[in-house]
């Protein structure tokens, strides 16, 4: 039985065994004994499956043939859906909702035209030219840097969970710690192969196709059918030689974490708020030495959460430094989901539980959608935030200040920078229960849009977005987007992203 059936099958047993014994009482008063039980096997089946796929076919050298045969296929599908639908329903890609790391599932697949992109693989590493090329839309920030660093290279934007692919990132995008160096993770691509909306196959870069090439970041596949990126590489080094600097009071956090931001010579810079006045501030550089007792192995399953360890020298009042390994710098979030995973496993952090079971830490945030049930759904979508929102950097202190007075989620507001247009921007994130009497889900999120729009802003559109129409092209400068949807034939086959991505278009 192969891995996905065996996942599959185990799945139906444990659903239809909770079913009588009683869904919505489960999932949400013992949801821990389903996640631990259940999930988190099955998420180590997932794991390993992808894996030994990805290395497998990059080993054999099948993935090129391979590729040019699913390209076809995706044309073939197109081609069919004009010949025999007339254009009456839209496309989107056949990917599952759950599947997603968008905690939303769209309601729009159950009614659109699905097509199937089975491109999950790395085709080339071209460390001369200094790109990986033929990255599939499927391939994730797991598999990927798992390939470059083991040659010695790496991508320059590397977002933090393992499940985020590269199909998303440049649909949607994507933002690092080293974001105030090399913008989002679209600045870091050079070249898309798309599928448009007549079947046939473009590629576009600065140079070729380049209108499509700007409009097709923040797009959610409205324009064509990702198939193929390439991307931008940097030679990669053993060790992230990090900084930690507890930092109190509101007006001094927005000033240290602006010169950290503005000095080059920090490759990483990340911040986390525990509360208005008190946080964290992190500046990194890639090395090659590392002063041995100073090492953190932060990745290894027995150690602490990352942002609960960082905590300790908020905790201590004193600033330290240490060195991590590159790769479990980059996922130094991935085991506890930033935080979010104390709220589903309350006793995840325990030394104990660490050692026996955090190896398989943490469930796939997708099989956790597919089995959360319509109770707990509800649940998430009025007590709980997952957002980002991207500021320019002059205008921190008010975001931190609205965002506190609006949900107040600590620990919260992981802070990130990026340059964008010559202008440093900071993405603050709200990820948990919100701590204000007040939160109404809605209301408190155009509020906090609201702010966004004012201060020329963007939202994430990965998360709820409550904006109506003429807000949100407010928001978004949308002349060169709706120019390529009337030139390539888009708007009887893809709907337009803003229907996508709005709260009535999400479950």
């Amino acid at each position: 039985m192969t891995p996905l059936l065996c996942l599959g099958s185990s799945l139906v047993i444990f659903l239809l065994w909770i079913k009588v014994k009683g869904l919505d009482y489960v999932i949400v008063h013992q949801r821990w004994i389903f996640v631990c039980l259940f999930l988190l096997p099955l998420s180590v089946v997932f794991d390993v499956y992808y894996y030994v796929r990805a290395w497998l076919i990059f080993k054999m050298c099948s993935a090129p043939k391979l590729h040019d045969e699913r390209v076809r296929d995706v044309q073939r599908q197109v081609r069919e859906w004009r010949k025999e639908n007339g254009k009456k329903s839209y496309m989107c890609t056949g990917r599952p909702g759950w599947l997603t790391v968008s905690l939303r599932v769209g309601k729009y697949k159950k009614t659109h035209k699905n097509i199937m992109i089975n491109m999950m693989d790395i085709l080339e590493v071209d460390t001369k030219r200094q790109v990986v090329r033929g990255l599939g839309p499927l391939a994730n920030m797991g598999q990927v840097p798992a390939l470059l660093n083991s040659i010695g290279w790496t991508l320059p934007v590397l977002p933090e969970l393992d499940d985020l692919t590269v199909g998303g990132l440049v649909m949607g995008t994507g933002i690092e710690s080293s974001s105030h160096i090399y913008g989002l993770f679209q600045h870091i691509c050079i070249a898309y192969e798309l599928v448009l909306a007549d079947g046939s196959l473009v590629r576009c870069t600065e140079e070729e196709n380049s209108d499509l090439f700007h409009a097709v970041p923040w797009s959610c596949g409205t324009l064509g059918f990702l198939v193929a990126a390439e991307i931008k590489i940097v030679p990669a080094k053993q060790w992230v030689k990090l900084h930690y600097e507890p930092v109190s009071g509101l007006e001094n956090i927005c000033k240290r974490f602006t010169e950290a931001s503005e000095n080059k010579q920090n490759t990483f810079v990340e911040g986390i708020q525990y509360s208005l006045d008190k946080a964290v501030i992190m500046r990194g550089t890639m090395t090659d030495h590392a002063e041995p007792d100073k090492i953190n192995r932060i990745g290894l399953h027995f150690k602490p959460w990352f942002f609960k360890h960082v905590e300790g020298y908020l905790n201590k009042g004193h600033s330290g430094v240490e060195y991590i390994p590159l790769r479990h710098y980059y996922h130094r979030h991935t085991r506890s989901i930033f935080w979010e995973l104390q709220d589903i496993i309350p006793f995840g952090n325990n030394p104990i539980f660490r050692w026996l079971f955090g190896w398989m830490v943490p469930p796939k945030i997708s099989l956790l959608k597919l089995t959360q049930g319509e109770t707990i759904r509800k649940l998430y979508e009025q007590h709980h935030v997952v957002q980002d929102m991207l500021v320019p950097i002059k205008f921190l202190r008010d975001a931190i200040d609205r965002f506190h007075q609006d949900i107040n989620v600590t620990p919260g507001n992981p802070l990130n920078t990026l340059l964008l247009e010559e202008e440093l921007y900071v993405d603050i994130g709200a990820y948990g229960e919100p701590k204000v009497k007040h939160f109404e889900a809605k209301a408190s999120t155009r509020q906090l849009e609201k702010f966004v729009r004012d201060v020329h802003g963007f939202q994430m559109l990965y998360a709820d977005v409550y904006m109506d129409r003429d807000e949100f092209w407010a928001m978004f400068d949308g002349r060169l987007y709706h120019k390529l949807r009337t030139e390539l034939d888009c708007r009887d086959a893809f709907p337009e992203n803003y229907d996508k991505i709005c709260k009535s278009a999400r479950h």
